[in-house]
């Protein structure tokens, strides 16, 4: 039975922190965030890259372990800094022979490229929770400059860490042979879909 209404309490805290965060999600929208600078959290953010194989089907892959920064005054969203870096051994398909491949010269070649690293330069409001992010990315010793479609989800304190937390969706496409990562292209397709979903706390 003490078992029992222990469960029975952790559930209904739990209820009653999602009921938090979501009102708060509800009322503090883009414009209500807070302004200042946030760190990335890693143990809630993932880099989602996809390709079709062989124009079969699409396959993907994820870059967990992400850290960076986030600068932003909601009343001037044009003076946002986003600073991304993801380290490129953590490559995960779900398929150990093929994450080993990737981390190989053929691919990513992770032991000279260690590292893949986005830096902005320029943020635009294309909507009320929608902007453009413009900026340079470089991976595999290669830097060009890319666009990000981002959307703004939510801004609500995390009732486990206590931290204010906002949280982000960007995609985009780019051609990985660009940044000279052409094994079996095009059969491997060149575009190369990115998925982020991100989340930043608040640390200044």
């Amino acid at each position: 039975m003490k078992n029992i209404i222990v469960a029975a309490s952790v559930i209904a805290a739990l209820g009653a922190g999602s009921a938090t965060i979501a009102q708060n999600a509800t009322t503090n929208g883009p414009a209500r965030v807070q302004a200042g600078t946030y760190s990335i959290d890693s143990s809630h953010t993932l880099a989602q890259f996809g390709v079709m194989h062989f124009g079969i089907n699409e396959f993907f892959g994820t870059f967990p372990g992400a850290t960076g920064t986030l600068t932003i005054d909601p009343k001037n969203i044009a003076v946002t800094k986003i600073n991304v870096t993801l380290p490129v051994a953590t490559v995960s398909t779900t398929n150990a022979t093929l994450d080993k491949e990737l981390v190989g010269a053929d691919w990513f070649d992770a032991a000279r490229f260690p590292d893949m690293r986005f830096t902005s330069t320029k943020v635009t409001n294309t909507g009320v929770k929608t902007a453009t992010i413009a900026g340079n990315l470089t991976m595999h010793g290669v830097t060009k400059p890319i666009v990000l479609n981002a959307k703004f989800n939510a801004a609500a304190t995390n009732p486990i860490s206590k931290a204010y937390t906002l949280g982000f969706k960007a995609t985009g496409v780019i051609k990985r042979t660009a940044f000279g990562v052409s094994k079996y292209a095009p059969l491997v397709s060149d575009d190369t879909t990115i998925t982020i979903t991100a989340a930043f706390e608040k640390t200044a």
